[in-house]
This record gives C-alpha cells, structure tokens and sequence, in this order.
C-alpha cells in the first residue's frame, strides 16, 4: 500500500511553480532537438539493434543538460535524411544530472527524448540552491519543468534510500532569515 503525504507532496508539486521565476528548473524548456554529445572510454555499436552502449565515465552534453554515469546505452532510429536520431538514453552505474541551476542523482535512469522526461531510480536526490529531497525516483518533465519525487522506486521493493525509511521522501528546505 502506498502512503500519502499530502503536505509534502503539495509542496513538492508546487515547488517549481511557488518559487521565484529565477530558481525554477533551467531544464524547463530545453532543446531535445539539440545535438548530443558524447564522451567515454569506449563505445560498442549495436547497429542491427539500433544500439550503442558507452561504458568508463561517460558523459553526455545537450544544450545546458549533463548526464554522467558509468554506462549509457544510446537507442536511436533512422531517419529521413539516413543519419540515427537519438531515442532514449539509459544511464546506470551512478547517474548525475545537472543543470545551471539544479543537481540530481540516482543508480539508475532514463531520459526519453521522444516523451522529453529524464527519469531517476534509486537513492535519489535533487538539490536546487539551498533545499534537497531523497527519495526512491524522481521524474523530471521537460516541457513544464516540473519534478516529482516518489518514496519508493518502481517495483516498491522495499529497500531504503539514503538511509530514509523504505517508501518514504525527505527535504530539508532553506528558510528566509527575519530579525
């Protein structure tokens, strides 16, 4: 049975809509039409399966996005022109995620360029300025700039994350100082 916390989730909801225009996601909006960049220690091509898996380091740069992992798998298609049009990107082995404004990281994810949603699983956290969360997945949406932190990670397997209580989430937020 999943639990709700309708104070936490109302809060996190709203995080990128109640905060000043100048600390909302700077992934709000990014180009996916963008070339991606990528750079690791080696590349093994999957060309009958539209595959290409980069392993040691990888690091992948489109417009203000960083993705690094130890290994990402690229999938991709052909298109009008003959050239492969990037798909998806599954990321393992630590994955970092970063923009001007925000990090977050996880054991795993996803980013589909097609649905433009980057999807994080396992130990997650997200920080932006001052204020983290922690939880088991966190979804970003690229078009509204919106993220979404759920306590568990798909599958519910129990597990704790970070050290927090299986199927929890966690914040700490910054507070203004008054006199």
């Amino acid at each position: 049975m999943q639990r709700a916390f309708p104070f936490a989730m109302a809060f996190l909801l709203g995080l990128t809509t109640a905060v000043p225009a100048s600390s909302q996601s700077a992934l709000q909006g990014l180009n996916t039409n963008a070339p991606v960049d990528v750079a690791a220690d080696r590349i093994e091509v999957l060309d009958r399966s539209n595959r290409a898996i980069f392993t040691g380091s990888v690091q992948v740069r489109q417009g203000n996005l960083a993705l690094d992992a130890g290994r990402i798998t690229v999938s991709y298609s052909g298109s009008v022109t003959g050239g492969p049009q990037v798909n998806r990107l599954d990321a393992s082995g630590g994955v970092f995620v970063r923009s001007p404004s925000e990090t977050a990281r996880g054991q795993f994810g996803v980013y589909d360029l097609d649905r433009r949603m980057i999807t994080l699983i396992g130990g997650v956290e997200l920080n932006q300025g001052g204020n983290v969360i922690r939880g088991g997945r966190l979804v970003i949406d690229l078009n509204s700039g919106r993220a979404v932190i759920d306590g568990r990670g798909q599958g519910g397997d129990g597990l704790t994350t970070q050290g927090t209580p299986s199927g929890r989430v966690t914040g700490r937020f910054t507070v203004p100082q008054r006199d």
